[in-house]
């Protein structure tokens, strides 16, 4: 059903494209638009991990790197990938105290995964594992390609809203052109959100099954959306748009579930996995197992 939705939210992201172009410059000028942002957001799909991380101040973990806890992490993040049938993925650490984690990459061959210093600081060995679990159903499901084809059609739709103004007077006069360059890239901003939601529930689905325990998720939504309450994340803060690929949301850690949230709402996501955990006989006492340490390490 999420897949089917996110199809769907494409198709209609597509639809808004085509349509707004036409508005503004009939064919020739929406195929025009289109290619120069295609070819923008090519380039930046093709050297996406590379951006990202670097604009997210990540740096990699490698098996000469000092500390001890952090080459155990990045061994975690190996088995899991082992037993997802994913090539291991490249491991960098962010240090900010909110604890956080997202995925990047073309494509699971190209594919890494972040998590924050406050995450290991803050987070059971077993929370994090749901947590990277979770990043690593999102390398499977290829969601960092769907992102990032929404984000060259909502780059496209943009570019050609802000052309409305100066371009397509002849053909929606003054005041319709002004409202193609508000209401345009809105709608394209919201049809984008919405399939990020939509790969949150079904990433947190598949995590659980990659780790073997959807409570352990449950348990490190929890902390993490107190977390991202209490702290602030400088690099996500500096680059909002990035925002939408964190587990949880960097920039504020609300969570209602509205047309204006990146992310569903925690409570949501944890009832569902909370129902997954009975439906797989995951008994309440496990749930308890990730709280006995304060930290993944002890």
């Amino acid at each position: 059903m999420g897949t089917a939705k996110t199809f769907m939210l494409l198709a209609a992201l597509t639809a808004l494209f085509m349509a707004v172009g036409y508005l503004i410059g009939g064919v020739l000028g929406m195929v025009i638009a289109f290619v120069v942002a295609a070819g923008m957001n090519i380039f930046s799909w093709w050297n996406a991990d590379k951006i990202v991380l670097r604009m997210q101040g990540a740096k990699e973990i490698t098996p000469e790197t000092s500390s001890p806890m952090l080459r155990t992490f990045a061994g975690d993040v190996a088995r899991m990938a082992e037993r997802a049938g994913l090539p291991a993925p490249r491991v960098y650490i962010i240090e900010t105290p909110q604890p956080n984690a997202f995925a990047t990459g073309r494509n699971p061959e190209h594919a890494a995964v972040a998590a924050t210093s406050g995450l290991l600081g803050s987070l059971s060995r077993e929370e994090v594992a749901g947590v990277m679990a979770h990043e690593l159903a999102h390398v499977q499901n290829r969601d960092t390609l769907t992102m990032t084809v929404t984000a060259t059609i909502a780059g496209a739709i943009g570019m050609l809203a802000n052309f409305a103004l100066f371009f397509g007077r002849e053909r929606a006069g003054l005041i319709g052109s002004i409202a193609i360059m508000i209401f345009a890239p809105m709608a394209a901003a919201l049809v984008q959100m919405a399939i990020s939601r939509s790969r949150e529930y079904e990433a947190d689905k598949r995590g659980a099954e990659i780790c073997g325990n959807p409570l352990w998720l449950a348990s490190a939504l929890q902390k993490i959306e107190r977390g991202a309450r209490a702290s602030i994340n400088m690099a996500a803060e500096r680059n909002p748009a990035m925002a939408h690929m964190y587990i949880a949301n960097p920039l504020n850690g609300r969570g209602a579930d509205n047309l204006f949230s990146t992310h569903p709402a925690t409570a949501n996501r944890i009832e569902a996995l909370r129902r997954m955990a009975a439906d797989m006989g995951v008994s309440s006492e496990t749930a308890d197992a990730p709280r006995r340490q304060a930290g993944p390490w002890g």
